[in-house]
């Protein structure tokens, strides 16, 4: 039996230069376009022959040259009857001598198929299914890009207001998205052609492309405006340990430093609050109290109780539930416009916290009760100094 050669013959500049800018412009790999190439060859033959069985495509990866093979078995003479999709398996004796007189019955006669031959409807069947091979690609690419920003921060730019709804528009630019009012910071107002940033939460894939799901009111959009703003942040150096967030009101974070000689609370501050400004613009006017992680869970109830001041924190490590005896004149502070500051400072402990004044605890006699020798006076501010810090 005779063999064969593969060599790759037909060849195209025109080809190979279309290749080559949609992997530069679309960033699709040539292999994935190459198989493309091959799979649509394939289709025309099946639409064409009946089959694509006994078709072998070659393509050159460099050059991009390539050769459509059907390989047909010698008979001694074609079968009267054969169904349409058998006629192109097989090959007369007397036509395959014609090829090369050296061929016998039984052996396999390559026979090349010149595109140009396809009829109309074949060549549609594989222009299409290059264009579906090109999109799916495309789709893939796009998400993949998204994929690795999950979790992130990304820039968009608004395009059209209330859409779905109250929902906001945003071409992020390879594809869009819609920011959807119940992820809205309420009261912030953006206008076509605004720049706009958004935490990425979610990136899935669908037949129409990627669904992106993206948040204004998310704890983690901050985190990620503040390793933007702070070095220390972005390298490890200080960690963001725990956020607690009422969008556009107030938010509550915890840092700790890895490295004793850095201030983890004056670096995100920055030299004269510029750090924490620049965050405070993006997130339009939301306040932001950063204070010290503590592996101590009375210590870190104390610090995120801030700007109060705090005579004692009896916490439960097991139930989760600590009581906090403040100064008389630090309680409305302590608990916050409408409980706000307790709110925050338990999602960002994770403890049940019950804020009690000093002539609550005394009439309690929870001083007693622990054993705790404490004076009026000793907690250091004075009820005079509370108007300035609720001022503050």
């Amino acid at each position: 039996m005779r063999k064969t050669s593969k060599e790759p013959v037909e060849s195209s500049n025109e080809l190979k230069e279309a290749i080559e800018l949609l992997e530069k412009e679309k960033n699709i790999s040539k292999d994935s376009l190459l198989e493309a190439i091959q799979n649509s060859l394939l289709s025309a033959c099946k639409n064409n022959y009946g089959t694509s069985d006994n078709v072998e495509v070659y393509i050159d990866r460099d050059s991009c040259r390539y050769r459509v093979i059907q390989k047909k078995i010698v008979v001694e003479e074609l079968p009267s009857k054969v169904r349409a999709d058998e006629k192109p398996l097989y090959i007369s004796l007397a036509d395959a001598k014609m090829i090369d007189p050296h061929y016998e019955v039984d052996d396999v006669v390559p026979v090349e198929i010149k595109s140009r031959e396809f009829g109309r409807i074949a060549t549609g069947i594989a222009k299409n299914v290059i264009l579906q091979k090109i999109r799916e690609e495309e789709r893939k690419v796009i998400y993949n890009d998204y994929f690795e920003k999950e979790h992130n921060l990304v820039t968009g730019i608004v395009q059209r207001l209330n859409v779905n709804g109250n929902g906001i528009s945003i071409s992020l630019g390879k594809c869009d998205t819609v920011l959807p009012e119940s992820e809205q910071v309420k009261g912030e107002v953006f206008h076509p052609t605004d720049y706009i940033k958004l935490y990425v939460v979610e990136v899935k894939d669908t037949p129409k492309g990627p669904r992106i799901a993206v948040s204004r009111t998310h704890p983690d959009l901050v985190r990620c405006l503040f390793e933007q703003e702070v070095s220390e942040v972005k390298d490890g150096t200080v960690e963001i340990k725990a956020i607690a967030r009422e969008a556009g009101s107030r938010t509550k974070m915890a840092v700790y430093s890895n490295d004793e000689n850095v201030d983890p609370v004056g670096a995100c501050v920055g030299v004269n609050y510029a750090r924490v400004s620049a965050v405070v613009d993006e997130l339009h006017g939301e306040k932001i109290d950063i204070i010290k992680w503590d592996n101590d869970p009375a210590l870190l109830i104390e610090n995120a109780l801030s700007p109060a001041k705090v005579i004692l924190v009896l916490a439960d490590e097991e139930d989760k539930e600590a009581i906090v005896i403040v100064p008389d004149y630090q309680l409305s502070l302590a608990i916050g416009k409408e409980g706000q500051n307790v709110r925050l400072a338990a999602k960002l402990t994770g403890y049940k916290i019950d804020i009690k004044s000093e002539t609550q605890a005394r009439e309690e006699g929870l001083f007693e009760e622990y054993g705790i020798d404490y004076q009026a006076g000793d907690a250091g501010n004075s009820a005079e100094e509370q108007s300035g810090e609720e001022e503050a």
